[in-house]
């Protein structure tokens, strides 16, 4: 299946985003997170479109082939606003959402401006609930949060390095193999680019602004229940087990299925995750429409 990659001029932002499929067949934004770019769903978007899906994946400001104008303030809202506007321009105003990681600070921002937007969704390491965080996060919540200097950026900086990054793509995944070594290497290529690494520590302290929506978020999950299937690799560096369960409490009848995997669940379970979205699409939300 054909993908196309192009570029679309979003306030001075040259939006970079990866697309494939038909137009009129049914609509699938894909929302990734740290610190990979649209290249994470290389794989998925030629996988969903050959499976009748029209697909689209942008890299948001700050990360990928996507460039911003000096002076941009990396915060979720601003890349929220900055992928809405995108959206509007591309014509992809109602779809079912993937969102993983980032995804999900900047999906549920949207979709809350937008309800009506969201038909579906696929949430994969998405983190709403307290519980979801896991240890690692400790110094970034206890310490960069409440206080940001040199000294708490620098314990975080190797997680921006490629040892840092390689350990991200295989923790929790049992098979490394099967783990392909691009990964690390396309995204500290983009991390060496002028300002990068600063604007993934902006975004790192501003996640600060997140939790305090979860609450927001998960009213909206109970007062619309939407149709949601959930990918969890449970052996993600960032995200609990517990936080794919919690999404249960306010969708009980969402679909999860733990994956054996970590945070990047599509690099050894593509396959899956693309043959089970496309059976829900069928039994879940076709039929329903």
């Amino acid at each position: 299946m054909t993908v196309r990659y192009r570029s679309a001029n979003i306030d001075g932002h040259n939006v970079f985003y990866r697309e494939a499929g038909e137009p009129g067949a049914p609509k699938i934004v894909l929302f990734g997170g740290f610190p990979s770019s649209s290249h994470q769903w290389r794989d998925l978007i030629p996988g969903l479109a050959a499976r009748g899906f029209h697909v689209v994946s942008p890299d948001y400001p700050g990360f990928g082939n996507t460039t911003s104008p000096a002076g941009f303030d990396y915060t979720f809202e601003n890349l929220s606003e900055v992928i809405e506007k995108w959206l509007i321009q591309i014509g992809f105003t109602s779809f079912g959402l993937y969102h993983q990681d980032y995804g999900g600070p900047i999906g549920n921002r949207i979709v809350g401006r937008h309800p009506e937007w969201l038909q579906w969704q696929i949430v994969q390491n998405s983190n709403a609930y307290d519980e979801g965080f896991t240890e690692v996060w400790d110094g970034i919540r206890f310490k960069l949060w409440t206080d940001r200097n040199t000294e708490t950026e620098d314990a975080l900086r190797p997680f921006l390095t490629t040892e840092g990054i390689k350990s991200i793509y295989l923790g929790g995944h049992p098979d490394p193999e099967l783990i392909s070594p691009d990964n690390w290497t396309v995204d500290v290529a983009f991390l060496d680019l002028p300002g990068r690494r600063e604007a993934q520590l902006d975004l790192l302290e501003d996640y600060k602004t997140n939790p305090p929506l979860y609450p927001t978020w998960q009213k909206a999950l109970r007062d619309n229940q939407p149709r949601t299937i959930i990918f969890w690799g449970q052996g993600d560096v960032f995200f609990t087990p517990a936080g794919g369960e919690a999404y249960l409490r306010d969708l009980p009848d969402a679909e999860l299925h733990r994956l054996d995997a970590g945070h990047f669940a599509v690099e050894d379970h593509v396959e899956y995750i693309a043959d089970n979205i496309t059976r829900f699409f069928h039994e879940r939300v076709e039929q329903s429409a």
